[in-house]
């Protein structure tokens, strides 16, 4: 999801101003743009009591032909105004599947905001990095913090597949499309400067997210200011206890909802200092030492958390910076329908 500041302009003045550009259904995985009504909290968490998004544009296709069918596929979103040599602001985009170890297929793109005439560029490569660990979601850098520590790239993309397949642990790229071309050519390998990367299942050592768990899902994030504070946070879903692939049940390699698994799960937010990503951006510290200095339990204020031993409690994440409003999604809260969630930010 991406939070757009100048969308839907006719809409009330009501403190919730914008629109956010999301994917919806999995088997498709076409963005669509919705507004966003004023949030409501219902003591009792009753999805009746709140308020429902409209459609300001319809559901499209934005990805030009770029990629073919993929098995349960994984994608960001994220929105800037226009960069460089660029004349339009622009919805940054990233697609590619959760099989695939080892490729370093082009993932990343962008489109602009008319989605019926969206003129697709990409897809590109960021870096030599696996899929596995820059796919999934895109959110915007402050640019005083990539001005000075990452200069000219002002997106943050990256991935975490469970499993441990790529890193034990959330993983962080920052990089700047614009600075290659405008657009660069199809098929290119975008600069990319590691903020965030543990080391993966098959190394020897145990550099990894503390307490980290094969089953862990990070499916989101953004880099959250207010006032002179910052912080940098996934969303996601926590394993906790014993961790085994199998089903709920327990080990198993020829049953039914095969995947790893943990006692129990939590939905969490994780915060992490932007200080400690600028350290490895200079090369001070490791990719893998920054560890999140707070966590955040959100599991109380979710709608359709029936069992401890739930998969995905929350999905993607985006930032409304001016106003300090942090939205999440809860899938399928709502029957099919999915539940966006705020937080103000306050320094």
């Amino acid at each position: 999801m991406a939070y757009y500041p100048d969308g839907d302009p006719n809409g009330p003045t009501d403190g919730y101003p914008g629109s956010i550009f999301a994917t919806g259904h999995d088997w498709n995985q076409y963005v669509s743009e919705i507004s966003i009504p004023v949030p409501i909290i219902s003591p009792d968490r009753d999805v009746d009591d709140l308020n429902t998004a409209t459609t300001l544009q319809d559901f499209q296709n934005i990805r030009g032909g770029l990629f073919g069918e993929f098995e349960l596929p994984r994608a960001g979103l994220e929105y800037l105004p226009a960069q460089g040599g660029q004349t339009t602001d622009k919805l940054y985009f990233c697609w590619a599947q959760h099989m695939g170890e080892g490729e370093t297929n082009p993932s990343h793109g962008w489109t602009e905001l008319d989605l019926s005439n969206p003129q697709t560029a990409g897809a590109w490569r960021i870096g030599d990095y696996w899929n596995y660990v820059t796919t999934d979601y895109i959110f915007a850098i402050p640019q005083p913090w990539a001005d000075a520590n990452t200069p000219g790239m002002y997106l943050a993309t990256g991935r975490f597949r469970d499993g441990g397949q790529g890193a034990r642990g959330p993983s962080l790229f920052a990089y700047g499309p614009w600075n290659e071309g405008n657009p660069p050519a199809p098929g290119s390998t975008l600069s990319a400067i590691p903020l965030l990367l543990y080391t993966d299942v098959t190394a020897p050592d145990e550099f990894t997210l503390n307490d980290y768990h094969h089953s862990d899902e990070w499916s989101g994030g953004a880099w959250l200011t207010a006032g002179d504070k910052a912080a940098v946070i996934f969303v996601g879903t926590k394993g906790q206890g014993n961790c085994w692939y199998g089903n709920p049940d327990g080990p198993c390699l020829d049953c039914e909802n095969r995947g790893w698994w943990s006692d129990s799960f939590a939905g969490q937010i994780l915060l992490y200092d932007p200080a400690d990503l600028a350290a490895v951006a200079r090369g001070e510290m490791e990719t893998y030492e920054p560890q999140p200095y707070a966590i955040l339990e959100i599991d109380e204020y979710l709608y359709h958390i029936e069992s401890t031993q739930e998969w995905h409690h929350v999905g993607a994440a985006s930032f409304d910076r001016e106003r300090g409003l942090l939205y999440v999604f809860e899938p399928l809260a709502d029957g099919d329908k999915s539940l966006i969630h705020v937080w103000r930010v306050e320094g």
